[in-house]
C-alpha cells in the first residue's frame, strides 16, 4: 500500500504551543473540508512528491505518488539526520484520510526514534482510534461553522476528543473579529466536557499576512474561555510571519 504525499520536508513548527519546535513534515495529499481560510493549494499535482534534500535549503528532489512505506521510511532516514528534530508532523489535508497508509508507516517511524504529532481537522475519528497508541501529540483543530464556513461536525468532534485524549492533545480554534459567541460557547463547552484539563489554542485568522482577530477581541475570548478551561492562549501563525508556508 503506498501513500499520496504532497511533500517531505524539514521546517519549524509555525503553530500551537510547539512553535519554533523542529519538525519533519509530512504533507498529505486531499481533504474530506473544504474550509475558506484554507492555505492548500488547490488543484495540486497528485503525481509527484516534493522531498527536500538538505534539511532547511529548500532543494527539491521528486518522488512517484502512491510511495510505498519503506521509500518514506529510507527517505527520512537518509535525508534529516538524527538528532536535529522533535518529532514528525504528518499534516495535509488530512491524514487521516490515509489510515490505513499511516497505520503501516508510524511503526516505522517509531523505529527510527522519531515521535509523532498528527495535526488533524478532529472530523474522522474512528480512522484515529486504530492508530492513537502510536501518537504523541494531536493539534485537533474544532471548526467554528461560521469561521470555518462547513457544516456542523460538534458530534464527531465530541467522538474525536474523546479518543485523542489517550495522547497529548491540544485543541485549535482559528477565530476572526466575527467569531460567532455561541459557537464558541459551545467550543469550549465541549472540550471541557471531554477534559478541562485540555489546552486551547485561540489562533488569529490571518489574511495577507495580517492578523483579522483584533488584540482586544483576542483577550476578550482569552477571558471567556479561561473561565471553562484550564489553559487558553493566543498563539498566532509564527510560520506565516517567517514565510515559511
Amino acid at each position: 500500500m503506498g501513500g499520496i504525499i504532497r511533500e517531505i520536508f524539514s521546517s519549524v513548527q509555525g503553530e500551537g504551543p510547539f512553535v519554533g519546535c523542529r519538525q519533519v513534515f509530512i504533507r498529505f495529499l486531499g481533504c474530506n473540508l473544504s474550509c475558506r481560510y484554507c492555505d492548500t493549494r488547490a488543484g495540486e499535482d497528485q503525481e509527484k512528491c516534493r522531498v527536500e534534500t538538505v534539511p532547511g535549503k529548500k532543494v527539491f528532489s521528486a518522488l512517484d505518488n502512491p510511495i510505498s512505506v519503506s521509500r518514506v521510511l529510507e527517505t527520512i532516514k537518509c535525508c534529516f539526520p538524527p538528532g536535529l528534530h522533535h518529532s514528525v508532523s504528518l499534516t495535509g489535508g488530512e491524514p487521516l484520510l490515509q489510515g490505513d497508509f499511516l497505520g503501516d508507516l508510524l511503526p516505522g517511524l517509531k523505529e527510527l526514534g522519531l515521535r509523532i504529532y498528527l495535526e488533524t481537522n478532529g472530523s474522522l475519528p474512528e480512522k484515529l482510534e486504530p492508530i492513537i497508541r502510536l501518537v504523541d501529540f494531536i493539534s485537533m483543530d474544532l471548526k467554528l461553522p461560521g469561521i470555518a464556513g462547513c457544516p456542523p461536525l460538534w458530534d464527531r468532534h465530541l467522538h474525536f476528543l474523546s479518543v485523542a485524549k489517550q495522547a497529548g492533545v491540544f485543541v485549535k480554534i482559528v477565530m476572526d473579529d466575527s467569531v460567532c459567541a455561541s459557537e464558541y460557547e459551545r467550543s469550549l463547552d465541549l472540550v471541557a466536557g471531554v477534559d478541562a484539563g485540555i489546552a486551547l489554542v485561540i489562533q488569529p485568522l490571518t489574511v495577507g499576512g495580517r492578523c483579522a482577530l483584533s488584540p482586544q477581541r483576542a483577550l476578550e475570548l482569552q477571558a471567556v474561555g479561561l473561565k471553562k478551561l484550564r489553559d487558553v492562549r493566543i498563539i498566532p501563525q509564527a510560520h506565516v510571519f517567517m514565510q515559511q508556508l
